[in-house]
């Protein structure tokens, strides 16, 4: 949680209602729904998906994998230092050091499979560049430990192996998870057909941008740090057929919407084909220009993604929306309940 979260955007939050484990299924979570400019939340349950959206609508989806991006290494005086991995490589790679003040170029981790890494740059804002006598996709599937974030307070487990990914099996590269489509499974999938809304994929390689604390200087500059997508032709196409058929685009999750967001260059248009990168800071006021609704987990207090949500319904309606799911036991976070906003 940021240590100064910006003025407006927190809220109370019990601690029994962070969720620390996910449901028994994938879609068994609540659903809050919320229109975009009026009403009031309205209680639902997230298998009932397919209910609150239309034949012709287009569900775009983030479809990255997760990397076993944390790395407990030691440095040459015993110190330990923990690791996360922020890039797939090949090559030099970044990484966030905990602690990283002490890291030079040069040094020499020994990390817990015996194998070494070496700090080719030292840290900036807590991230280093390394490389790995082996490929570092190598070393995370020998000890690398999947990222589950702080505030679970727990080390990952065997089940977080299935759990904490989607079910969408894209390419490999997030350091977390793109958790609102950790929600989805193939039962739903396949009402979501059946009901005619279709689904795409993009991927966004969910970095420091998604899940950093906000910074001042961010804040200041309206910037976060860049991360990495790529939009395929088969999803530009797709958006194409929805706007043409007067359907709707929903990004699943704040990533996919911060991706299609950032690609597509005028209100109502389509979104660049192929591989880019962004450092959009979606925050009120503004216009959304690729997105008619988004479905989304319940987020940190300060956090960039409960901004981007506070820039799609206002960010008092957010928060009054908030404080009525805190009320009435919804469960927060990456494994917690999610919201659906049209």
């Amino acid at each position: 949680m940021p240590t100064h979260p910006p003025t407006g955007w927190t809220f109370a939050l019990p601690d029994d209602q962070i969720a620390r484990r996910p449901t028994s299924v994938r879609s068994g979570s609540r659903l809050l729904c919320l229109g975009r400019v009026t009403g009031s939340p309205a209680h639902n349950q997230f298998v009932d998906l397919p209910t609150h959206l239309s034949p012709g609508d287009l569900l775009v989806v983030n479809d990255v994998t997760v990397m076993a991006a944390r790395l407990r290494a030691k440095r040459a005086s015993g110190g330990a230092v923990e690791l996360l991995v922020l890039d797939p490589g090949p090559g030099a790679v970044r990484a966030l050091a905990r602690p990283a003040k002490k890291l030079r170029a040069g040094d020499v981790l020994t990390l817990s499979d015996g194998s070494r890494a070496t700090i080719v740059a030292p840290a900036q804002q807590g991230v280093v560049s390394l490389r790995t006598d082996d490929p570092i996709a190598e070393v995370m599937r020998r000890s690398g430990e999947l990222p589950l974030p702080p505030y679970m307070d727990r080390p990952a487990e065997p089940s977080d192996t299935d759990r904490y990914q989607t079910v969408f099996g894209g390419p490999l590269g997030a350091a977390a998870a793109p958790t609102a489509g950790l929600h989805f499974d193939a039962p739903l999938l396949q009402h979501l057909g059946s009901a005619g809304v279709r689904l795409a994929r993009l991927t966004l390689y969910v970095g420091l941008g998604t899940f950093l604390p906000l910074r001042p200087e961010q804040i200041a500059a309206g910037r976060l740090h860049v991360e990495r997508y790529d939009i395929p032709g088969a999803t530009v196409e797709a958006i194409a057929q929805t706007r043409a058929g007067g359907g709707r685009v929903v990004a699943v999750g704040t990533t996919s919407a911060r991706a299609l967001e950032a690609a597509t260059l005028t209100a109502g248009g389509l979104p660049t084909t192929g591989p880019g990168s962004t450092d959009l800071f979606i925050q009120p006021p503004y216009d959304f220009r690729a997105i008619d609704g988004l479905i989304t987990n319940f987020h940190l207090p300060g956090s960039s993604l409960l901004m981007l949500v506070g820039a799609l319904v206002g960010r008092s309606r957010l928060l009054a929306a908030y404080d009525c799911a805190v009320r009435t036991g919804y469960r927060f976070y990456s494994y917690g309940d999610a919201m659906l906003i049209l």
